[in-house]
């Protein structure tokens, strides 16, 4: 299984990650000029006019991390303004995703800007000609074949659109369209302050980090760790490291995030971002800390239950239950397709409906899958490794059979996962230069992985259990027989017993461990085989 794995060294290593960026990284300055995104000087103009004019502006943003980024950079800019602005953050429970008909009830406006939503808005964009007010959309979600009738639509997979680089998130569409804005007004507005909440939402939304997204996030990081904007003191007080990375961000603070939307309202997490006081933000951050938690206990009984559900012999795992959680289904998917190796979907059933998540894997394109299966669903929306969508409970059954009909079609390898093992290293090489090396090629991320290697048939000394309530795993293995020096594996969320050969075969990533100011490599499991 393993026999083909290079033996690295160092020196080796760096040959191979080298390899992942073929040309040098950008700088800021090199960041493609937001002009060249469709419609987006035509939408900067009708800002600025209804700006000057003193015509009412609403922003309508999305629940998840990218969609209140987003509309926290839009809040940010306009105050520095100063301008008044609406902000409707739609609730996952009550008004679904996006700028709908039924949000569109409350709002009383001249001008609408979408930020990371609207590229499905049809019937929102007909009732806002009918009330004559006009739509901006700014969106980085695949279009359909019918766009809505909007006044402008700033989305860089436009086929017509000319911006360079297409894999970018909702707020850097949103930033982009501020800067032109900032132009038409003559602001002297510093579009770099914005850069922490971009980061963040770029990590988040599991863009790949090359090109300028690779850049944005090594700028925002740095933006991160010394902006005063209450919400990131209080991210760097949270994470409490010299250094933050991309991983920090991804695992410690997007979930946090994210459980506003998931499981009560995306206002919470919005009041966190845009908050002018460390105060307002801590009470914020500790209230999604608890969201968070419930959200960790709501989540593991839906993936246990969907575990059990599931058909194994499948090519996409499709499952669905009353009442499963909606905030949390997306999470689901993603663990079964830890679970499985397979792409897969899960959906919530309430009053003859079922709403849900689809999550993919290696190259099957998830979106390109359910839009060849439109015809069963009342909507869908997404892009090739996550996906929303809604239909009739009664058709989940034909639809499942339909989903693995077309997936048959597909070759064996568009099934394999991405996360390669980059080969066996020798313990004796893990230390502070190994490090140091590693960091000189973060931001880790989607389309940059942190590498991962190989241990196979290691000893194992010892095995103890942390953590309060003894769910990690620290296991002490010895390499090679004749190694020098025993070293240390974590396996969180693990509970690790003896084999009865003593022997261990994983794969781990190394990661730098910060505690009590020294810095110690750490040695993350991956897999154990």
């Amino acid at each position: 299984m393993f026999s083909d794995l290079p033996l690295l060294d160092k020196s080796a290593l760096f040959e191979l990650l080298t390899q992942r960026f073929p040309t040098q990284d950008k700088k800021l300055s090199h960041i493609p000029d937001p002009s060249l995104l469709q419609d987006a000087t035509k939408a900067a103009k009708r800002v600025a006019l209804a700006i000057q004019e003193k015509k009412k502006i609403t922003v309508v943003g999305d629940y998840d991390v990218d969609g209140v980024s987003s509309t926290a950079i839009m809040v940010d800019f306009f105050r520095q303004i100063p301008y008044p602005l609406e902000v409707i953050i739609p609730n996952r429970f009550n008004d679904g995703y996006g700028v709908s008909p039924s949000v569109l009830e409350r709002i009383d406006t001249d001008l609408i800007i979408t930020v990371d939503n609207g590229i499905t808005a049809i019937e929102a964009a007909k009732i806002c000609k009918e009330r004559a007010i006009d739509l901006i959309i700014t969106d980085h979600h695949t279009p359909a074949q019918t766009l809505p009738d909007a006044y402008a639509i700033i989305d860089p997979k436009l086929s017509t659109c000319q911006y360079p680089f297409k894999d970018i998130c909702g707020a850097e569409v949103a930033w982009l369209l501020l800067a032109l804005l900032k132009k038409e007004l003559q602001l002297t507005i510093d579009m770099k302050q914005f850069l922490d909440i971009l980061a963040i939402a770029i990590i988040a939304d599991v863009m790949p980090l090359v090109d300028i997204n690779r850049t944005l996030v090594i700028e925002g990081l740095k933006v991160l760790a010394t902006s005063k904007r209450p919400a990131s003191i209080i991210i760097r007080d949270f994470l409490n490291k010299s250094t933050l990375s991309a991983e920090d961000i991804a695992f410690n603070i997007a979930p946090r995030i994210n459980s506003a939307g998931r499981l009560e309202d995306a206002s919470i997490a919005l009041e966190f971002f845009t908050a002018t006081s460390v105060h307002e933000a801590y009470k914020q951050f500790e209230l999604l800390g608890k969201l968070n938690e419930l959200r960790k206990t709501t989540e593991a009984e839906c993936t246990k239950d969907a575990i059990e559900s599931a058909n194994d012999t499948h090519a996409i795992i499709i499952v669905a239950q009353e009442e499963w959680h909606e905030g949390v289904v997306g999470i689901v998917a993603a663990r079964l397709v830890e679970y499985f190796g397979k792409p897969s979907i899960v959906l919530s059933c309430k009053d003859g409906m079922a709403k849900g998540s689809a999550r993919s894997i290696g190259d099957v394109n998830i979106y390109e899958l359910i839009k060849e299966n439109e015809s069963y669903l009342t909507k869908f929306g997404g892009h090739k490794m996550a996906a929303g969508l809604g239909l009739l409970e009664e058709h989940i059954d034909a639809f499942r059979v339909a989903m693995n009909e077309t997936a048959s079609k597909l070759s064996a390898d568009d099934f394999l996962p991405k996360d390669s093992i980059a080969g066996v290293l020798s313990c004796e090489d893990i230390d502070s230069e190994l490090l140091d090396m590693l960091e000189s090629f973060e931001p880790f991320g989607e389309a940059n992985l942190r590498p991962k290697f190989l241990l196979k048939n290691a000893e194992i000394i010892s095995i103890k259990l942390m953590g309060s309530d003894k769910s990690h795993s620290r296991i002490e293995i010895k390499q090679f027989p004749h190694a020098r020096k025993n070293i240390e594996l974590i396996a969180f969320r693990t509970v690790f017993e003896m084999p009865e050969n003593r022997k261990i075969t994983c794969s781990y990533t190394i990661s730098k461990n910060e505690f009590n100011n020294k810095i110690s490599p750490q040695l993350l499991i991956n897999k154990i085989y």
